[in-house]
């Protein structure tokens, strides 16, 4: 049984877009229900969610666990689970990780970028490390069974992130930092780790991650991928996209400065950035893993191991990670 996941997506959510992971063949998504909310807010989102279901059950369920997505392949649907880009649902209040766990939040990143009660962010110029509240929160994520996610952290919190947490943690959404520069790239050092530890990185597709942005090339990022494996192993890539289908730029502005700043904070690169960039024309969308399918047997991979990287490592995470 072969499986296909994207583990990161951010969009603005439509009928067509359900229908397109549906067309790529996706049995399960990983979508970001909160960057800057609250827990009640959150809570607002997923009632949003639940709409979702019930409108589009013929293309969706809930997904809570690894057989979720058995059944989403079995029925022809997508599953959905849910994460956060940042602790900020959890407030200050270590009680509030079981309880959005009970509201199906199975990831959940301990920083956005900047420095939070739980890690530092990877913009920040100090990076102290996961602080003593973060290893209260990995602990109580580690039993109720929310998957540490360090997308958007610093090194050395995610270093101690994969060293605190009793089990295997992950970075939804990167690339290395040998191939391309980002900020938020992670370092041989760490993607070794991090596979040494059985954790799992989801490449992304988000331009400013790319090598080229908008312009990479299906055979750059493939390469790259490859590259990935050798420094991991074959069981410990995946894809998370990002992508942010069909969101106004207002949202770069808003994911970015939330609720913590009333200046502008441009991110990656230049001013230019408070804006979408533009996908490679090879993954415009998700029926882009047709191509990623083609890119990755063209440069060596076998069957067996493209379809590890397209769903079946995610897969055995969620099997092995979360309940």
């Amino acid at each position: 049984m072969t499986y296909r996941i994207d583990n990161l997506q951010y969009c603005n959510w439509s009928e067509e877009i359900f229908k397109i992971n549906n067309k790529a063949g996706l049995n399960a998504i990983h979508v970001t229900i909160a960057y800057h909310e609250d827990f009640d807010e959150v809570k607002n989102n997923v009632e949003q969610w639940n709409s979702y279901f019930e409108e589009f059950n013929n293309l969706l369920i809930h997904g809570r666990t690894y057989k979720d997505i058995e059944k989403a392949k079995e029925e022809e649907k997508t599953a959905v689970f849910f994460g956060f880009q940042n602790c900020s649902p959890i407030e200050d209040d270590i009680k509030l990780v079981e309880a959005v766990h009970d509201l199906g939040a199975v990831f959940m990143q301990l920083t956005y970028n900047n420095q939070s009660l739980l890690a530092t962010g990877c913009y920040e110029e100090n990076d102290s490390g996961v602080t003593r509240m973060g290893r209260e929160v990995i602990r109580e994520m580690n039993r109720v069974g929310i998957v540490i996610d360090m997308s958007h952290s610093a090194e050395q919190s995610t270093l101690d992130a994969i060293n605190i947490s009793e089990k295997p943690i992950a970075i939804t959404h990167a690339n290395p930092y040998f191939w391309h520069p980002a900020k938020r790239n992670k370092s041989n050092e760490l993607l070794k780790a991090l596979g040494q530890s059985n954790g799992i990185i989801g490449l992304s597709l988000y331009p400013h991650h790319l090598l080229g942005g908008t312009n990479c090339t299906l055979k750059s990022f493939c390469e790259m991928t490859a590259r990935t494996v050798d420094l991991m192993g074959i069981d410990h890539v995946g894809i998370g996209s990002d992508l942010c289908l069909d969101q106004p730029d207002s949202v770069v502005e808003w994911m970015r400065n939330g609720t913590w700043t009333k200046n502008k904070d441009y991110g990656e690169g230049s001013k230019s950035d408070a804006a979408f960039p533009r996908q490679p024309d090879w993954f415009e969308n998700t029926l882009g893993f047709n191509n990623l399918e083609t890119g990755l047997k063209e440069i060596g991979f076998d069957d067996k191991e493209v379809d590890a990287i397209l769903g079946d490592n995610w897969f055995n995470f969620y099997k092995e990670n979360i309940h």
